[in-house]
């Protein structure tokens, strides 16, 4: 269980650390190539994720699945 909520975890935030990239690629008027393949790695995690949990994950499970993680890892 510990497995799907990592990849889930660890692909929100590889894709939420790539918005302010995105925004400042478009701020400078160059190509965001670096923030578009860490976008793609954090959404093939999240659908890796999504399709290993069966059931997948609803909108609800996500701040679960977070919490799950820290705990694993700080106990």
């Amino acid at each position: 269980m510990v497995t799907q909520d990592l990849l889930l975890v660890v692909g929100l935030v590889i894709a939420g650390f790539a918005i302010p990239s995105i925004m400042g690629a478009i701020a400078d008027r160059r190509s965001p190539r670096a923030a578009a393949i860490a976008i793609m790695i954090g959404g093939s995690l999240v659908v890796l994720a999504y399709t290993q949990r069966p059931g997948g994950y609803s909108l609800e499970e996500v701040p679960e699945a977070f919490v799950r993680v820290v705990a694993h890892f700080l106990r």
